[in-house]
C-alpha cells in the first residue's frame, strides 16, 4: 500500500523569493525521507495552484493525500481558504488536512539557530532582549499563538521577549525594540517568525533596523523540514484511528 502523498500548501506572494525558499524547504523534506512523494502548491500568487495539483494527482492514480498548510497560526487561511480548495478536488481523492506548523519545540528551535547564524553568540542569551516578529493576523487565536509562543522563548533563557506584528495588530517590531530599550536592556535581537521572504518580513527587517540582531526567516531550516514531517506522521495517525473508530 502506497504512503499518502504530501502536499505542501503555501500561501504565494509576488516576491519570487517567496516561492524559492518554499521549494527549498520542501526539498530538505524529500532529501530526509526520499521514498515519501512530497508535492507543493499554491494558493495564490504562483504555480502549481493547487487545484492544478490535485489534478495532476488524481490523474496519476493517486488516491491518499495528507495537505499540509505551510503556516505557523490557524488563522483564515487554515480554517477557511484552504479547505475551501480541498473540498473542490476531484471525488477520487482521499485528502487529510494536516495541521498548522505552530506551536512546536522544533519552531523554538529553528528561531534559535537564525539568532546565531545571525551572529549572536549563545552566551549572550541571558543578556539579550528579544523581538519575536510575526506577519500578523486579525484572528484572536493566531495572535494568542504568538504570544504563547513568545513566553515559551523566554522560558529557555532569553532576559525578555516581546511579540511584535508586521500586519493587522500591534506592537510593530520598531515599538518592540524601543520598549526593550527602554527597559534597559542593552543588546536586543529581532527573531522574524515566518516561513519565507517578502513585503512583510522586510517590514519587519525595517523596524529592526535600531535592534543589534537581526536574524533570517525560517526558510529551509532542517528544523522545519522535519516539522513537515511529524505533522505528516500526526496527519496519517489520526485519520488511521478516525477509519478504525
Amino acid at each position: 500500500m502506497r504512503s499518502p502523498v504530501l502536499l505542501v500548501i503555501a500561501h504565494g506572494s509576488r516576491d519570487p523569493r517567496h516561492a524559492a525558499t518554499v521549494h527549498a524547504l520542501v526539498e530538505r523534506a524529500r532529501s530526509v525521507r526520499p521514498g515519501l512523494r512530497v508535492e507543493t502548491g499554491f494558493l495564490d500568487f504562483n504555480a502549481p495552484s493547487v487545484p492544478r495539483v490535485l489534478e495532476r494527482l488524481a490523474a496519476d492514480g493517486v488516491q491518499d493525500v495528507v495537505a499540509l498548510p505551510l503556516l505557523l497560526t490557524r488563522a483564515f487561511h487554515a480554517k477557511a481558504d484552504i479547505p475551501a480548495v480541498l473540498r473542490k478536488a476531484p471525488p477520487v481523492l482521499r485528502i487529510h488536512q494536516a495541521e498548522v506548523l505552530g506551536p512546536s519545540p522544533l519552531l523554538l528551535s529553528a528561531v534559535e539557530r537564525r539568532l546565531y547564524e545571525a551572529g549572536l553568540d549563545p552566551s549572550q542569551k541571558s543578556s539579550t532582549g528579544l523581538v519575536l516578529a510575526s506577519a500578523g493576523s486579525t484572528d484572536p487565536e493566531a495572535i494568542a499563538v504568538i504570544a504563547d509562543t513568545a513566553r515559551e522563548l523566554r522560558h529557555t533563557g532569553w532576559c525578555a521577549v516581546r511579540p511584535a506584528f508586521a500586519s493587522a495588530s500591534l506592537p510593530r517590531t520598531q515599538d518592540a525594540v524601543r520598549e526593550l530599550r527602554a527597559e534597559g536592556v542593552r543588546r536586543v535581537a529581532v527573531a522574524p517568525y515566518v516561513i519565507a521572504p517578502g513585503r512583510l518580513p522586510d517590514r519587519i527587517a525595517e523596524g529592526a533596523r535600531d535592534a543589534d540582531v537581526l536574524a533570517d526567516v525560517l526558510g529551509p531550516s532542517p528544523e522545519l523540514a522535519r516539522l513537515l514531517l511529524e505533522r505528516y506522521d500526526e496527519a496519517r495517525i489520526e485519520e488511521r484511528v478516525a477509519v478504525a473508530g
